[in-house]
């Protein structure tokens, strides 16, 4: 869906299934605070809560994080713009995370060839 100049400088998504907060945090960019206030807002974001409500997000989650982070931060978005673009984009949304998705793996798959060639 978006591939925002920055998301170019963020770590690349490990091959894990679940995240903690915290590493989703280093991983979009944004401060934890600022993740919790975006589950409120946006329903697209549920992490799994596990025991002591502690939140565990998953690679889609992740990568609607960077979506979230491109539309409020490098297209100057607003919280209520940035839903009805996230909505509106919902029937192209498979399309497109299935190609995120991909691009990210390439990139993985790029840097493990260079590991592997040395």
């Amino acid at each position: 869906m978006l591939e925002p100049s920055n998301n170019n400088q963020l770590p690349p998504i490990p091959g894990k299934r679940y995240f903690t907060i915290g590493e989703t945090s280093e991983l979009c960019g944004v401060k934890a605070h600022v993740l919790r206030y975006w589950e409120q807002e946006f329903v697209q974001l549920k992490p799994v809560k596990r025991r002591g409500n502690r939140r565990y997000y998953q690679r889609k989650d992740v990568i609607i994080i960077r979506q979230i982070r491109a539309l409020l931060y490098d297209e100057g978005f607003t919280i209520g713009g940035a839903k009805q673009k996230l909505i509106g984009d919902e029937s192209k949304s498979d399309v497109s995370q299935s190609q995120q998705i991909i691009k990210q793996l390439r990139i993985e798959l790029e840097e493990v060839s260079k590991i592997l060639r040395n």
